[in-house]
């Protein structure tokens, strides 16, 4: 194999794959091609007759390992099949079947995501009996996952409670272990704890494994939590021939257990430690980077990095202050539009990005109304579930009895005993008779050969649908989702079923019923074909095909590792980006700052950063104000769009320019115009969350939650020891920090 180093790599890269030996940290900035040196490292090391066999490089996603394996592939061909390059949990899912015998599990364990961990949860918390509003599901599972991170067993950490609070979760933490065992499964945190104990338990197994992994290679070092950082340091501890590859100002799961510490003090653990900084960015444009390095200068804990490129100045980053989230969907639609139509783009040259998911709704209902194809990242969408889609075909049958996709859904969902022979005798009959399918299968008894059970499945289910259909504008939509779901026996039969997948899929029903509940709320004329038609714009698919040139939408969590050239960073606001929960905490505020700072450096070519007055979410209307991420960004750096709406159709017309008179300006945007002015933030929280606080009354406790009512004043909810969970007024609570 023959490889030009100096011709392929730039003097730092070089540098890096050259130093094969001993402990090394690569500071890799976005875009600097850490991807690039990991593979050509691993190439130069069979280059020079190190076993493929004795290579191991560990990542974070499936994405990102399967590309590290094709690049290497491609430099060193056969012998790529031989290195290891896996995620974390792969690696730690290979380790243990392997050496199951060593582990309490059968080496056929499954592995249960966070929908079957929540299922599981809220059986644990009612066998104990325990109160579901102190002690959510989703709250307990996270401080199980925290307490797994650091590597602390049931039994340890009932040892280490110091209250009545702690112990409740001693005892959740201990049931739901079991109950994971009993059903010989694990969650992901148990994957990365149950390695570190067979090589702690088993140093034979550990001395095999170090002896094999003769260069270890870590990506995405920053985001490592304390069990990943034990493994790496476990399996290193033989050669210690260990490069870590991350970045600092990348540093985004501190909320799953991210430990920035491991990277920023490396060389605790490896005095003798090399250290290279990758600061050319071979990704963006000059003015993306210039604006991405202002807003993370503001962050202390981290190691002075300054992205360059000779890719050229670039556009200036554009900045959009909308009138509510709606406005903002309007305003990402026509730009998309306008690349598209103008600029020769393509709709997978976009992206948009969000804090949280359930800004993607606005969005979303604009680009089908648009027309514009899209995809969503993150997960299932909702309404292509198959549970709600079942109901919704119940719903359609009701409304349109000619509607025979959605009658052969559901026909024999849940079962009834209409199977596929009853089925395909009535097409026969209908293709024979003239008459529509939908007609025979109403009227059995003309089918022919059809035995007494099967004419008596068909009309009993089409008595039940016609009864239905007399309810249709005599109740509420959220009644007749209610009657269809006891009257099929739906719910009974995934109720009785008792699987975690089961408890989901009901979870998810129940969340179909608050939004026919909403519907209902919104006005007088609430029919279920207006129901229907509201659906439509948001579950039309139908031309949806993977791969296809569609708009790509997601989490700026779910950005990370990849890159497009036009990106739309959406609801900069103060209380949602930066989140609210981050408020007032220093850490917390760094690292959404560092997730601003990754969502600004996904984009190659073009970034648009919106932000609105007003935001629909959660049930409620907001007046928010300009985050203060776009008041740390200079505002030279910052280009104002102003846009001016047409007619209904949402035709507008875009123009780039610094007109006070707007309220689009920048310099408005970010110090906020007349009316984000008169909505004024309250004064920074005296309590946060994670406080230990004492009240005359009820003693001591830890503040859960903290936020800010409708008239400003700051609440919190305090879970004390003796008192149990309070709902409190900071202004007028007699309370106190201990």
């Amino acid at each position: 194999m023959e490889m030009n180093l100096e011709r392929e790599l730039n003097p730092q890269q070089l540098k890096a794959v050259r130093q094969t030996e001993g402990p090394l940290i690569i500071f890799a900035g976005a875009g600097s091609g850490k991807t690039r040196v990991l593979t050509y490292r691993i190439a130069y090391l069979i280059d020079l007759g190190i076993s493929p066999f004795r290579i191991m490089a560990v990542t974070f996603t499936n994405r990102a390992a399967a590309e590290m394996r094709e690049r290497v592939q491609q430099l060193v061909g056969r012998d790529a099949r031989d290195v290891w390059v896996s995620t974390f949990h792969s690696m730690a899912v290979r380790i243990l079947r392997r050496e199951a015998r060593y582990i309490p599990y059968d080496r056929s364990f499954i592995i249960y995501d966070s929908a079957d961990q929540m299922t599981l949860m809220k059986h644990c918390i009612e066998e104990l009996r325990v109160d579901d509003r102190k002690f959510r599901p989703r709250g307990v599972l996270a401080e199980i996952s925290s307490i797994k991170n650091e590597l602390v067993t049931p039994k340890e950490y009932f040892e280490l409670t110091r209250n009545v609070r702690e112990e409740t979760i001693a005892d959740l933490y201990s049931l739901y272990q079991k109950k994971l065992l009993h059903q010989n499964a694990m969650d992901f945190d148990d994957l990365l704890v149950q390695a570190v104990e067979l090589f702690r338990s088993e140093p034979s197994v550990l001395e095999h494994y170090q002896d094999r992994f003769q260069y270890i290679m870590v990506d995405e070092y920053q985001d490592t939590n304390h069990a990943q950082y034990v493994l790496v340091r476990q399996l290193a501890g033989g050669h210690r021939n260990i490069c870590v590859v991350g970045d600092d100002d990348q540093s985004i799961y501190g909320w799953r257990g991210a430990d920035i510490r491991n990277i920023l003090t490396f060389e605790k653990d490896y005095p003798e430690v090399s250290e290279i900084k990758l600061e050319q960015n071979y990704r963006s444009t000059q003015c993306i980077l210039t604006v991405a390095n202002a807003l993370i200068s503001h962050n202390s804990g981290r190691k002075p990095k300054e992205l360059w490129t000779s890719n050229g100045a670039g556009d200036p980053v554009s900045c959009y202050q909308s009138l509510d989230e709606k406005d903002e969907a309007r305003f990402v639609a026509a730009e998309i539009r306008k690349l598209v139509n103008q600029e020769d783009a393509t709709y997978c040259n976009c992206a948009v990005f969000y804090r949280t998911h359930a800004q993607s709704r606005a969005i979303e209902e604009e680009f089908i109304r648009s027309g514009i194809p899209y995809r969503i990242y993150g997960g299932v969408r909702f309404y292509e579930r198959k549970e709600i889609k079942d109901i919704l075909a119940y719903l359609r049958l009701v409304a349109n009895p000619a509607d025979e996709v959605s009658l052969l859904r559901v026909i024999n969902e849940p079962r009834r005993g209409i199977g596929d022979v009853t089925i395909a005798r009535a097409e026969e009959a209908a293709s024979r008779e003239g008459k529509s399918l939908a007609y025979v299968l109403e009227h059995p008894e003309g089918i022919p050969s059809l035995g007494k059970r099967a004419i008596g499945a068909l009309n009993g289910f089409f008595q039940m649908v016609n009864n239905w259909r007399k309810l249709d504008g005599a109740v509420s939509v959220a009644s007749l989702v209610e009657r269809i779901l006891e009257e099929t026996g739906y719910l009974s039969i995934l109720e009785s079923e008792k699987t975690v997948e089961a408890e989901t899929r009901l979870e998810n029903l129940k969340e179909f019923l608050g939004v026919a509940e909403q519907y209902d709320s919104g006005g007088i004329d609430r029919s279920l074909d207006g129901f229907l038609e509201e659906l439509a714009l948001v579950t039309d698919i139908d031309n949806y095909e993977p791969g296809e040139n569609a708009v790509v939408m997601m989490t700026i969590h779910g950005a990370k590792g990849m890159e497009f050239p036009v990106v739309f960073l959406t609801g900069l606001e103060e209380g949602l980006f930066p989140h609210v929960h981050a408020l007032g905490e220093k850490d917390e505020l760094e690292e959404e700052r560092r997730l601003c700072y990754v969502g600004i450096t996904r984009a190659q070519e073009k970034l648009y950063l919106s932000w609105a007055i007003r935001r629909f979410i959660y049930g409620s209307s907001e007046h928010k104000e300009p985050s203060r991420f776009l008041k740390e960004i200079p505002q030279e750096y910052l280009c104002p769009v102003v846009y001016s709406y047409g007619d209904k159709s949402g035709d507008c017309t875009a123009d780039s320019r610094d007109n006070e008179k707007t309220g689009h300006a920048v310099k408005e945007s970010v110090a906020g115009n007349k009316e984000a002015a008169a909505v004024t933030a309250p004064a920074p929280a005296t309590f946060k969350v994670g406080d230990k606080v004492e009240h005359k009354k009820f003693g001591r406790g830890v503040v859960m939650e903290t936020k800010f009512g409708p008239g400003g004043d700051l609440e919190i909810y305090v879970s004390f020891e003796s008192a149990g969970f309070k709902h409190l007024m900071a202004k007028y609570a007699p309370l106190k920090k201990v």
